[in-house]
């Protein structure tokens, strides 16, 4: 889909966004982008999770979810993610639509690893027609949920969605939002940052955890073809961008 931005957004920062994120997205409408909104809900689900006594547990950085995890998911991510962040977008001015896998099987989807992450899925298939049809139009907003092919629901880590989205649409450019700058070293935020870099860091710990899956899925676009993948707090920021290793 041509001049399409895709914006990966925390949960965290559902909370955090400031008049800058709304103007960025005008403009990039008056530009002639399309925008795809992708949202996480990790703190609504931890908090679920927490109040219920449910262990929270995660690998790698991806929340192992068993069934009841999943369930809270659903109700965290679809019943108070999004709808906290359509109401923000439209009481900006922006024509915004709510969107799950359930509609016209946006995402579809297959397990990962069960017996080591539950219901945690990725991506094998995306309703490019029926997403294009919404986003001539609207700014969508999609929860990283998928369904299997036999209707099993699937908890996708948000930064990877972003980033198969990116892929199967032919992205312009992937912003991944957090709650920091980009990506921290000596105090300084990183202008860019290749996967070798990665490796690197990695391996130093000075990306943690927590990161370690918005940099693999930043870096996957770029080697699929997504023009820009950036990770920042601010959509109006440079933040660290990810680039391709130089030759030699």
């Amino acid at each position: 889909m041509q001049n399409l931005i895709i914006v990966k957004i925390g949960g965290q920062a559902i909370h955090q966004l400031n008049q800058a994120f709304f103007d960025q997205l005008q403009a990039w409408q008056q530009q002639g982008y399309h925008v795809l909104i992708i949202h996480g809900g990790g703190p609504m689900i931890t908090q679920l999770t927490t109040q219920l006594q449910l262990p929270v547990k995660k690998v790698h950085g991806l929340r192992v979810t068993d069934a009841a995890t999943l369930t809270l998911t659903k109700l965290a991510l679809l019943g108070d993610a999004q709808p906290a962040l359509l109401s923000q977008l439209a009481q900006h001015g922006l024509d915004v639509l709510g969107l799950n896998a359930a509609d016209n099987q946006l995402l579809t989807g297959e397990l990962v690893d069960y017996e080591q992450l539950g219901y945690v899925g990725q991506i094998t298939a995306v309703n490019q027609t029926k997403l294009a049809t919404v986003l001539a139009d609207q700014i969508g907003v999609l929860a990283p949920l998928a369904l299997s092919a036999d209707g099993q629901w699937l908890n996708v880590n948000a930064d990877m969605a972003a980033t198969v989205l990116a892929q199967q649409l032919h992205a312009e450019k992937l912003v991944l939002l957090t709650d920091v700058p980009g990506i921290m070293h000596h105090g300084n935020v990183m202008t860019t940052l290749s996967p070798l870099q990665a490796q690197r860091l990695t391996r130093a710990a000075v990306i943690t955890a927590g990161m370690q899956p918005k940099v693999q899925a930043a870096i996957a676009a770029i080697q699929a073809g997504v023009h820009q993948a950036v990770i920042t707090n601010a959509i109006d920021q440079p933040g660290t961008a990810i680039i391709q290793e130089v030759a030699g």
